[in-house]
């Protein structure tokens, strides 16, 4: 198969596993109505399957960096359609939210592994290129889960969200396993010459997981928690309009491959520095009581955040020449629990302080890839 081909396949396999973790981010005040239950409990639907991705990210990593591709997808795939099939039948928030977590735990075999396959089998000098697409693969996933669960479907009928997701994903999953190839040699597959802990311990490396985590903490908080600020006082917006918000997203689609782009130009120090500086901006226009300033600064956080996240993962796969799957494992694994963070902290803060609160917390968050850009820059200076 030729590497478009094998592009084309990743990129609907990581489209389609994305669908499934927001499916509900845009019903959360329907399910809150429901299930009668809270603002929290009804947002562990989305932090659930980010704690599940994060836990399994490095026993995936490990895999990838042993065995072939396909038997690892099959399974992924495989277990998280039957958890969506299940989703859509249980009447019990808490077999909704166990079925979720299983879905996370199970989500890192169709991405993290295949971003360490991509690592491992394209050329240095296509991988900042090669990772934007694939981060645009994250985006378009993310944006059809949201469309299915709130605008596609009814929102009271959130449950066939799931049967269209996992439907689509079963028939992707059996497509790729029959015509994807792995073209890596046994042995790369099976010398791994870089550990956890020696990524870890290389502050160079670190770094990156830090801007991965801080981040993702940021975006997080402001699309799980922006269904509830727009559903109340002043705003009353209705669960469509809220999900049309959601087409920012879109912006993630160009930025990922320009982005990859404009690093390999500037550096993607800089490119920290600017997504930052963007996203930092647009949380802030947040707070004008106006719908159509949020949508637009709604895409300004699109933009700023894929800026960052695309030049971190280039950035990081350009620093390796072994040891791929953990690389990218432990990347995953900082970018979710900083996720898992951002909506667990967030949610405590808007009880407790509202919108402004949130705001307030993205803005000392957002100080890591602003610092770790201008770090990048220096050292980049300095080698020079």
């Amino acid at each position: 198969m030729v590497k478009s081909n094998i592009q084309i396949q990743v990129f609907a396999l990581v489209a389609a596993a994305f669908t499934t973790i927001y499916i509900t981010q845009p019903v959360l005040p329907v399910l809150q109505a429901e299930f009668h239950t809270t603002e929290a409990r009804a947002s562990l639907t989305i932090s659930v399957v980010i704690l599940g991705i994060s836990l399994a990210n490095l026993p995936f990593g490990m895999l990838v960096d042993r065995f072939s591709i396909r038997p690892i997808i099959a399974v992924g795939g495989m277990v998280i359609g039957c958890c969506g099939f299940f989703c859509a039948l249980t009447t019990s928030l808490g077999g909704l939210i166990v079925a979720r977590f299983v879905q996370g735990l199970f989500i890192p075999a169709l991405t993290t592994c295949l971003a360490a396959f991509l690592a491992q089998s394209l050329p240095r000098e296509r991988l900042n290129v090669v990772m934007g697409s694939y981060v645009a693969a994250t985006v378009a996933g993310g944006l059809g889960g949201r469309l299915l669960g709130g605008l596609i479907h009814p929102p009271l009928h959130w449950r066939y969200a799931f049967v269209s997701a996992s439907c689509l994903l079963l028939l992707v999953t059996w497509r790729a396993v029959w015509t994807l190839q792995d073209n890596r040699s046994v042995g790369r597959q099976h010398t791994v010459t870089i550990g956890f802990w020696n990524l870890l311990s290389n502050i160079s490396i670190l770094r990156i997981y830090i801007v991965a985590f801080g981040s993702f903490f940021v975006f997080s908080s402001v699309f799980n928690f922006m269904p509830f600020y727009l559903s109340g006082p002043p705003f009353a917006a209705s669960t469509q309009t809220i999900t049309f918000l959601y087409l920012s997203y879109v912006m993630g689609i160009v930025i990922g491959p320009i982005s990859g782009k404009i690093s390999n130009r500037i550096g993607n120090g800089v490119s920290m520095v600017l997504g930052a500086l963007i996203f930092g901006l647009a949380v802030g226009a947040t707070r004008i009581a106006s719908i159509a300033v949020i949508a637009a600064s709604l895409f300004g956080v699109c933009a700023g955040f894929f800026t960052i996240h695309s030049a971190a993962a280039g950035l990081l796969n350009r620093k390796l020449s072994t040891g791929q799957g953990r690389a990218n494992s432990l990347y995953v694994l900082f970018y979710y629990l900083g996720g898992y963070a951002g909506i667990t902290l967030s949610a405590q803060i808007y009880i407790r302080m509202g919108w402004n609160g949130v705001v307030l917390l993205c803005f000392g968050m957002l100080l890591v890839p602003l610092m770790v850009g201008v770090v990048e820059i220096r050292t980049n200076r300095t080698v020079r």
